[in-house]
């Protein structure tokens, strides 16, 4: 599908990167933090094509919101924004996972139940202009003189200038379900790819490649003990960061009945499957059945899995490499590419921090 359009999809979205707290200063725009499906949104004429996050097409997910999108767009356009599922005053991020279905006649139903609707916060082309190369003010202006008048279920999200405001939001917002707070350099132009914005949220949270389990005691074959968690440094190492383990017993199961299909050849191109080559030494690289002081006496014996999970999880602090502590998990994020999963989405304390706390 060749659309009139100044460039054609896909198109990495910009990303963002955690901060602890609201910056301060006079140049930045805070925006809520939505929680649904990024999506990149490309209209030209009567084709509308829904992009997502790992770039690939997601109308068929949301037949209704195309219809809405192609009815409320201006003619040739190219939107950056979230698809969410809003109903009971609340947005419902369950209601979106269930979406992600094979059967074109469930997701007709869902859609008929509750109906989704677009969050537009970036325009990156208008009619034959690309506007990427343009500062995010600028964007924004351009946005909102775009989509002037646009009616439910499309929307423009909420932009401030005034740090009170976006405390304001962070604070009271989140009952309704959004998770935070979103800011953006007045001046910075569109970057794919780049972490280049600011996310502040509630807690702590993370996205891990799932790269295999652990047996639960006395459950081998029937009951999955912990998830062992993967992230991918600047190199495109995949690290072992830590587990997550909380499960409750049928949710063990279902784990392992998920798991099952997964398992087949995962060893084969797994970047984990010469830990066993580590398996009687103490090493500092962290692999998942690698010994210490600490774990002698454990079984640390696992199982691979292909890299086709993410998981979102929540933790307290890294410590090095690796999660402190075990982390909580939240919730699947089959929006999300397992490549994205990177320590560059982490929240680092700044080195002058710790530099001024042992100063003479």
């Amino acid at each position: 599908m060749k659309l009139a359009l100044p460039f054609q999809p896909p198109v990495d979205p910009m990303l963002a990167k955690l901060s602890a707290g609201i910056p301060e200063g006079d140049t930045w725009l805070f925006e809520p933090k939505w929680d649904g499906f990024r999506a990149l949104v490309f209209k030209s004429g009567s084709e509308v094509y829904i992009q997502s996050r790992d770039l690939k097409p997601l109308g068929r997910y949301f037949p209704e919101l195309e219809v809405s999108l192609r009815e409320a767009l201006p003619d040739r356009c190219v939107l950056d924004g979230e698809v969410v599922i809003a109903h009971d005053g609340k947005l419902d991020f369950e209601a979106m996972l269930l979406r992600i279905h094979p059967a074109a006649s469930r997701v007709k139903l869902l859609a008929q139940e509750h109906p989704s609707s677009y969050v537009a916060w970036d325009l990156l082309a208008l009619g034959d202009e690309d506007l990427r190369d343009k500062p995010q003010l600028e964007r924004r202006n351009r946005l909102e003189q775009a989509l002037a008048g646009v009616k439910p279920p499309v929307h423009i999200t909420p932009m401030t200038r005034d740090r009170a405001v976006a405390q304001d939001w962070f604070e009271r917002f989140e009952g309704a379900g959004l998770d935070g707070v979103m800011a953006k350099p007045e001046s910075l132009a569109y970057t794919p790819g780049k972490r280049a914005m600011l996310k502040i949220k509630h807690a702590r949270t993370a996205d891990c490649v799932v790269a295999g389990f652990r047996w639960y005691k006395n459950g081998k074959d029937r009951l999955v003990g912990s998830l062992l968690l993967g992230l991918y440094d600047d190199q495109g190492t995949l690290h072992h960061v830590g587990i997550t383990s909380a499960f409750k017993q049928e949710v063990r199961a279902q784990l392992a009945e998920q798991l099952k299909p997964m398992r087949e050849g995962a060893l084969d191109n797994h970047p984990w499957r010469d830990w066993a080559d580590f398996q009687d030494v103490e090493t500092e690289q962290r692999l998942p059945g690698a010994t210490s002081r600490w774990n002698r006496k454990k079984d640390l014996s696992w199982e691979p899995i292909r890299l086709e999970l993410v998981a979102e999880v929540g933790y307290d602090h890294l410590q090095g490499t690796r999660f402190r502590h075990a982390t909580h998990f939240k919730r699947w994020r089959p929006d999300k590419p397992p490549a994205e999963c990177r320590y560059d989405q982490l929240e680092v304390t700044p080195a002058f921090e710790i530099a001024q706390i042992f100063a003479p």
